[in-house]
């Protein structure tokens, strides 16, 4: 087992890593920005150096500084958490380089995976079920429209690279097409410095399902069973559980999936994403190579903490000594993400925490939070407030104790989303199970 471990992270996000790290043992190593000097992670860690100034590019994604403060504390590995340098192949290769262990999948996962077109070819390649796409797009207008002709109208526009649902955009003709590539390819090339894009079948109201995986340095994989995350706001989710309602084939899927990823020798913490069609067929969307944001709807119905799974894993043990022999599903978790965000636009709101009283954690209620009362909300982070999942022992029961502690979190100073939540959950459609992408929208 480490020694040390340098969490590159912050907020809530750093809170849940150091809190897997000092069960197991281990010491933790924070890091923070001028913004972040007083954050309540900083003082749970063991240790903690300040890396630079509030913008993320000038310190949590400063690779130089953070392999500097890995040297000076004597880490012997890195948890780069989620989000920031999670998914960057080439910081988990100067890690490995500097000599100590990238705690997520090795590199060359991260690679494979990144770039979408390529990571679609592999996992079809193995035999997993995949929607019409095409390749790269290239420059050229008829090219573009070809490749669209070949799908079939309505097509989603997709970078290659990045994620969070930035630059994806659907065209129901070629007219919408061509300048909807355009946009998607500005929206690339700003956010993840790389403008090529690639066409997918657009899927009318799917659900979003994902499966978790865990794979060791052995040849190990195993699946810990699905997520349904289909409550999205501009791509992006908003309320997450497990296990999927009313989704008989996610069983065997995962077990297909898991089976695929121990043929490519898959290591360490994934999650392979997927649309259901009405049709009940599944689609591969993507996989990413890191923890989710949503994992603690999965610990809370397997009981396997997940961030501890990922620590012991990256220190070579095997799957067989890190998971339960048999793995089950105990009732039902519901995750809710409450934003800083004007909840009609679904844009940040920033500004000061005058009041932020969260729920009371308990057995069956999890909270987590980078923030507490007279703090600020900056521009400079996501805006993710908190993380509110509720767990017992049937859906109906996890939506009504999920909606009780919402209408109990007391916030001023900003706007959140947490009334737009509490619509979706008191929603007819959410609670008979029928969700689907578009819900938030429809609900809006």
């Amino acid at each position: 087992m480490f020694n040390k471990v340098l969490v590159a992270n912050r907020g809530a996000v750093a809170a849940r890593v150091v809190r897997a790290l000092r069960l197991l043992g281990v010491r933790s190593v924070a890091v923070y920005s001028e913004a972040d000097a007083a954050a309540d992670y900083v003082a749970a860690a063991d240790e903690a150096y300040a890396i630079g100034p509030a913008p993320a590019r000038d310190s949590y994604l400063n690779q130089d500084r953070l392999l500097e403060v890995a040297a000076q504390c004597g880490a012997d590995a890195l948890h780069p958490g989620y989000g920031f340098l999670s998914e960057n192949a080439g910081f988990a290769r100067r890690v490995e380089a500097a000599g100590l262990v990238f705690i997520g999948p090795s590199p060359r996962w991260i690679e494979a995976m990144g770039e979408k077109t390529a990571a679609r070819a592999l996992m079809a390649k193995h035999g997993m079920p995949m929607a019409a796409g095409s390749g790269l797009l290239g420059a050229e207008p008829a090219e573009v429209a070809a490749a669209a002709a070949r799908i079939g109208y309505p097509v989603l526009i997709k970078p290659a690279a990045g994620g969070g649902g930035i630059g994806m955009l659907a065209a129901a003709d070629e007219t919408a097409l061509l300048a909807a590539v355009e946009r998607s390819r500005a929206m690339a090339s700003r956010s993840f410095s790389n403008a090529q894009v690639y066409l997918e079948k657009l899927m009318e109201r799917p659900r979003h399902v994902e499966f978790q995986m865990l794979g060791d340095r052995h040849g190990n994989v195993r699946h810990l069973f699905e997520r349904d995350c289909s409550v999205q706001r501009r791509h992006q989710k908003v309320i997450e559980e497990a296990p999927a309602p009313g989704v008989g084939k996610a069983p065997a899927m995962a077990a297909e999936a898991a089976a695929i990823l121990a043929q490519l020798g898959y290591d360490n913490i994934g999650t392979v994403e997927m649309l259901l069609g009405a049709d009940g067929q599944f689609s591969f969307l993507e996989m990413n190579t890191r923890l989710q944001v949503e994992h603690a709807v999965t610990e809370m119905v397997t009981g396997v903490d997940l961030v501890a799974a990922m620590v012991r894993v990256a220190a070579g043990e095997t799957l067989d000594t890190v998971l339960p022999a048999e793995i089950s599903v105990q009732g039902h978790a519901i995750e809710a993400r409450v934003y800083a965000e004007d909840p009609v636009r679904f844009l940040p709101s920033p500004g000061p925490l005058n009041r932020f009283r969260p729920p009371a954690e308990s057995a069956a209620l999890r909270v987590e939070t980078g923030y507490r009362e007279g703090m600020a909300v900056t521009p400079h982070y996501d805006p993710l407030l908190a993380k509110v999942i509720a767990h017992a022992p049937t859906r109906d029961g996890a939506i009504a104790q999920l909606s009780e502690a919402l209408a109990g979190f007391e916030v001023q100073g900003i706007k959140t989303n947490i009334a737009f939540i509490q619509r979706v959950l008191g929603s007819e459609a959410f609670r008979a199970g029928a969700v689907h992408t578009g819900l938030a929208t429809e609900l809006k």
